[in-house]
């Protein structure tokens, strides 16, 4: 990994910024993520994100925190907040913004254990495909405190699959719709691309409950996209 979405990230934290990201996926054509963007503030987050910060609580694991806008919000609010993130210019950006408690480390390697813990901006991509969601799931609920929580995002992408005539062009035969290949570029440069998935609120209801978790729908937004909380049941 070329870990051009940190190379990217230290860029604009040092005051380099000359351009945005380009990602892609194997179903959609390229697109701008702008790095403002990433360096949001909580006024300026989608509602869901404000939900689930506003949720949070006790001692709080934020997974692929990024440049660490959420674990900064609730730093500062005064919980006690770990973020992990497989970009080590991620994490170098996260401990340049003052977070305190900031490692690189994949999910699965994680082994304390949490009141709350955050997957946002598509927490399920994580997940990597949909064979690979109980495996993550189990790990997570392994990880929580007693009465602990997860909250998690997602979309459901059905609607890129439709046509003209409102039908869906999804092949039966094929892996599930939302498993998606994405790429990124960054100043003319490609990163190797990685798997990401999506998953609609009734197939993420479903791998949930294959592990012993209660989800919950908690809000839904304006694009097919939604909030769940899951709890050990």
């Amino acid at each position: 990994m070329k870990d051009l979405f940190g190379k990217a990230l230290l860029d604009y934290q040092n005051g380099n910024y000359t351009e945005d990201i380009i990602t892609s996926t194997s179903i959609s054509e390229d697109d701008v993520l702008p790095l403002p963007y990433l360096f949001r503030s909580y006024n300026e987050m989608p509602k869901l994100e404000q939900k689930a910060l506003d949720l949070a609580q006790g001692k709080t694991l934020d997974v692929g925190c990024g440049a660490g806008s959420h674990s900064l919000f609730l730093q500062e609010k005064g919980l006690n907040v770990k973020a992990i993130d497989i970009s080590k210019g991620a994490i170098e950006v996260c401990k340049k913004r003052s977070l305190i408690n900031a490692e690189v480390k994949n999910i699965l390697n994680e082994t304390e254990t949490f009141d709350t813990i955050l997957l946002l901006m598509n927490g399920t991509g994580v997940f990597e495909d949909l064979a690979n969601a109980p495996r993550h799931l189990n790990h997570l609920k392994q990880l929580l405190k007693p009465n602990g929580q997860i909250l998690i995002d997602s979309s459901d992408i059905k609607y890129m699959y439709e046509d003209d005539d409102g039908n869906y062009c999804i092949n039966a035969n094929a892996n599930y719709y939302g498993e998606l290949d994405y790429y990124i570029s960054y100043k003319n440069e490609k990163e190797n691309p990685f798997k990401m998935l999506y998953l609609d609120f009734e197939t993420l209801n479903s791998a949930c409950i294959s592990v012993g978790l209660q989800c919950e729908l908690v809000l839904e937004g304006k694009h097919y996209d939604y909030l769940a909380r899951l709890t050990v049941d």
